[in-house]
């Protein structure tokens, strides 16, 4: 079973996110996507499995966000995903695929609703919150 992140080790969230896959005990593929960035093609599947549109994965967080103005609604989904590809910084993060599905897992411990076993026990995130891991859902 494979299990992705797009992952940027400068973020704490993204740090949390892998932390979990991996106490989950998984060891998933890491895409430091902002090196590696995803193709046009990608990135409109990640979107499509994670159900949310472009302007829903737009890292707003200052710049480069507020100097091309992308809060402005004239920017359609085609522009927007052009501006991800060109700038990857505007990709928010992390994003995780597993057989279970695709997520943007913000807040962290989102995660736990797509792993195969969401079940981490205690879990402590870099600014000291405690995540309980969640006990498997039976298949259907």
């Amino acid at each position: 079973m494979t299990i992705t992140i797009y992952h940027n080790p400068a973020c704490g969230t993204s740090r949390n996110t892998l932390a979990m896959i991996r106490q989950s005990g998984e060891e998933p593929v890491v895409v430091e996507y902002l090196k590696d960035p995803p193709t046009r093609e990608r990135l409109v599947e990640l979107l499509k499995a994670m159900g949310i549109s472009a302007r829903e994965l737009l890292r707003q967080k200052g710049a480069p966000y507020d100097v091309l103005g992308l809060g402005d609604p004239k920017w359609t989904e085609e522009e927007l995903i052009g501006f991800m590809l060109e700038q990857p910084i505007l990709i928010n993060r992390p994003i995780v695929v597993t057989p279970k599905g695709a997520r943007l897992c913000r807040p962290s411990e989102t995660v736990l609703d797509i792993l195969p076993n969401p079940a981490i026990g205690e879990f402590i995130k870099e600014d000291g919150e405690v995540v309980i891991g969640r006990a498997a859902q039976p298949q259907s």
